[in-house]
């Protein structure tokens, strides 16, 4: 486990509520290629932010590497819609061409 993953669990452990925090964890998770730390990280950090829609990108990512392929489908189609909601069409395309090609089953 790396530094950086215990920075970030040291500084959510006095401000749990820290959405950056939270999101910085996740991220190193991923990078660690620690996607069964990573989801719950991005679950709890969607759950406590107004995120723009890279975390939903960045859970379905994870959820494809554990093989949960309709739970990554729907992290997706989420992203799809908070990113428009967010004015950011082009990580909405992204997803939709992610959808399209890759779980067009």
């Amino acid at each position: 486990m790396s530094n950086r993953i215990e920075v970030f669990k040291q500084m959510l452990e006095s401000d749990p509520t820290n959405t950056m925090v939270l999101f910085g964890l996740a991220n190193e998770y991923l990078k660690a290629e620690n996607y069964a730390e990573a989801i719950p990280a991005l679950k709890d950090y969607l759950q406590k932010a107004d995120d723009e829609g890279a975390a939903y990108g960045m859970l379905a990512k994870a959820y494809e590497k554990t093989g949960e392929r309709e739970m990554a489908k729907a992290a997706y189609e989420k992203g799809i819609e908070v990113s428009n909601a967010h004015g950011h069409p082009s990580m909405a395309q992204d997803y939709r061409m992610t959808l399209d090609l890759d779980y067009a089953d």
